[in-house]
């Protein structure tokens, strides 16, 4: 009963958190990190009603083509198991694949990976995507040209650096 109490109050703390927003858990097993799986249909479907739109976990995932749609997942690995699965804790300090993750920081996450991205960076962000992009049109346009050449790299270096 301790335990359905926790992951009942764990469902409640991500059910207030801002929506959307994205779990990130990470596996104490240690050596046998990813032995057995947390996430599947169910803690998909059931964390996809909840406002969340993925998760980032150093453990395994399974059940991938039942997941409730859309819901998204960066894992450790996929295992054919269940587990005995149970929090330890939430909405503590984590670390997942090297990343320290605290409740309430704002993540990026996609098909290469998740970072953690400073608050005071944030707003920032969009002019440096559109200056990176522009940056490295440079080089991609003329390197998709036929007769690419190493003088013709050359050229696009110096109207990249010309980019500000």
């Amino acid at each position: 009963k301790a335990a359905r109490a926790q992951r009942v109050a764990y469902y409640e703390y991500i059910a207030s958190a801002p929506a959307p927003g994205i779990s990130i858990i990470q596996d104490l097993d240690g050596a046998d990190v990813g032995f057995g799986a947390f996430w599947g249909e169910v803690q998909s479907t059931v964390h996809k009603a909840l406002g969340l739109q993925g998760v980032v976990t150093d453990g395994c995932i399974r059940d991938i083509p039942q997941w409730a749609p859309g819901f998204q997942a960066l894992a450790g690995s996929i295992a054919p198991s269940h587990a005995h699965v149970h929090l330890d804790n939430f909405g503590k300090e984590v670390r997942v694949a090297g990343m320290l993750v605290r409740s309430g920081d704002l993540i990026h996450a996609d098909r290469h990976g998740a970072v953690v991205i400073p608050e005071a960076v944030a707003a920032k962000i969009p002019a440096a995507c559109d200056l990176l992009a522009r940056k490295e049109a440079a080089i991609l346009d003329e390197a998709r040209k036929p007769g690419f050449t190493i003088a013709k790299l050359r050229e696009a270096l110096q109207k990249q650096d010309e980019i500000h």
